[in-house]
């Protein structure tokens, strides 16, 4: 555990990234609440989805639950790219806000589907809340990480995934409760999308009391504003030492990057020497991720846990609603008390070999003990075998939210440099929503068509996949994000430190600009 002072040390980093994070738990919210929404059977009433015989049309009915889920994908692919120039001009803070306020635009459109507008209007407020929640993904982590110091790093940022989990699991429970008190009516849907609204708010508005990334401030040149913010954020004075050590760190870097790459542009951002393996890093670590089978039973709760033996709406909503409560604790778990001792690699290795063995569990039983055909409109108790299979996915969450979970965007925040960090994040958000569109697109024909193979194909990847990647990975706990161009051979340890002493000796001569720098801070 950490000391208390350290939480209140750095209670400003802390006040930035819950801030920053409430676009994160859209990213959650939005992305769990389609299926169980698409599964209420009004939804399936009122937009065509049953024949004439009162039962749902398979067909019709796998193909909107798949595309209302993955157009939200679509969406968020070009989000996260699109967000790489902007984050670039105008900053990460006013990015974050940009993007706020479309996603707010496709929350309303969504809510106001219905009557003589149909699901062409839940197809565009999803696709536009798609582009808003891309590229928050892609720019939330990288402007938390850039204003968090190291030793917590991996904890501030590390509340992305516990933001997402929260996200899914109100999501849960609020398709549970209108599953009970809403039955009929808009509000099966109007309810969940209309929701959205309220965390977009606060999140525009939480945006306007915090600083702008110091680092990204000193990569423009911006270095007076920068050293303020940093202090301001390290509740410190500009002349503390740790705060004049922390920023000779940054601009030894920004100098070192702005020289090597001076008039290079994009080509040599991805190919220069030590870039290329960090941006392999961040599209397999996402590309696995995806593949792990946790955005499966994300976005299908429900129906996952019909096909295990879970019957009716009500009783499959609530069994996801627990899924859901599972992943919060285990993720808020691993993020307060094992991302900064426990360690990157050990977790990624753990927490695959984990999955692994939960899904080929899974698979076993549902081949072997296949639950009994279910009757529609019939809620029965799920027999013992479906009770084993549903408390191995409680354990397989539990598995994926120690390391996999939160893991992947902490370790990408980490080895990417200022100057293209939102290069990095945006090809690491990119890969995460293209195969994220892939896998929601295809999980409900798996489902379907493969039945327990579907979990051997998961467990497959957790355990030759995952498992390997965790032991090929450097560690990066406890090194400040200088540090990775250390690690990935960018440049010397000793051409790195004698840039920060040339750094910290031209910060004792400049008293003037000092000067200016408080009362700067006086100003702000």
């Amino acid at each position: 555990m950490y000391p208390m002072e350290d939480v209140f040390k750095n209670v400003r980093v802390y006040w930035l990234a819950f801030v920053a994070y409430w676009g994160i738990l859209l990213f959650g919210y939005d992305t769990g609440v389609a299926g169980g929404v698409v599964a209420q059977p009004f939804f399936q009433q009122h937009f065509g989805l049953l024949g004439a015989d009162g039962k749902p049309i398979a067909s019709r009915t796998t193909s909107v639950t798949s595309n209302v889920v993955s157009v939200l994908q679509a969406g968020a692919f070009f989000g996260a790219l699109g967000s790489v120039p902007l984050s670039e001009k105008i900053g990460r803070k006013w990015t974050l806000f940009v993007f706020s306020l479309v996603f707010a635009v496709g929350a309303i459109l969504a809510t106001l589907a219905g009557g003589s507008r149909g699901l062409g209007y839940i197809y565009a407020g999803r696709i536009i809340s798609g582009v808003g929640i891309g590229a928050i993904s892609a720019v939330a982590p990288a402007y938390v990480a850039e204003c968090s110091p190291k030793n917590v790093r991996g904890r501030i940022t590390g509340l992305f995934q516990i933001m997402i989990a929260t996200g899914v699991m109100l999501s849960y429970f609020i398709n549970y409760g209108i599953g009970i008190h809403v039955k009929n009516g808009p509000g099966v849907w109007r309810i969940p999308f209309g929701l959205q609204l309220i965390p977009a708010g606060i999140m525009a508005l939480g945006l306007l009391t915090v600083k702008e990334s110091p680092r990204w401030l000193a990569s423009k040149g911006r270095n007076v504003e920068a050293l303020a913010n940093l202090a301001y954020l390290r509740r410190d004075d500009i002349d503390a030492e740790s705060v004049r050590k922390e920023f000779a760190e940054i601009e030894a870097a920004t100098n070192e990057e702005r020289e090597a790459r001076e008039g290079l542009g994009l080509k040599e951002a991805f190919f220069g020497k030590g870039n290329f393996i960090r941006f392999v890093i961040a599209f397999v670590v996402f590309f696995l991720q995806q593949w792990s089978g946790q955005n499966s039973v994300n976005y299908y709760a429900p129906q996952i846990f019909q096909a295990i033996g879970y019957s009716g709406v009500t009783i499959s909503l609530l069994a996801s609603g627990i899924y859901g409560v599972m992943k919060v604790v285990s993720t808020i778990i691993t993020v307060l008390f094992l991302v900064e001792t426990l360690g990157r690699k050990y977790a990624f290795l753990i927490s695959a070999l984990g999955m692994g063995t939960m899904f080929f569990i899974i698979g076993a039983i549902l081949k072997t003990h296949p639950p009994p055909a279910a009757v529609a409109g019939v809620s029965s108790s799920p027999q013992p075998a479906s009770q084993a299979m549903a408390g191995m996915l409680y354990i397989y969450v539990c598995f994926y939210s120690m390391g996999w979970g939160p893991l992947p965007w902490i370790y990408v925040c980490d080895i990417f440099p200022t100057r293209t960090r939102h290069y990095g994040l945006a090809v690491a958000s990119a890969t995460q929503w293209l195969f994220n569109f892939v896998v929601s697109k295809i999980t409900p024909n798996l489902v379907k068509q493969l039945g327990y193979k579907l979990f051997f194909m998961f467990a497959t990847i957790n355990i030759a996949g995952m498992a390997v990647f965790s032991a090929l990975v450097p560690e990066t706990k406890g090194r400040s994000l200088e540090e990775m161009d250390i690690i990935f051979g960018s440049i010397s340890a000793e051409k790195r430190e004698a840039d920060i002493q040339k750094i910290n000796r031209d910060l004792d001569r400049q008293p003037t600009e000092a000067t200016s720098v408080r009362s700067f801070d006086h100003k702000v």
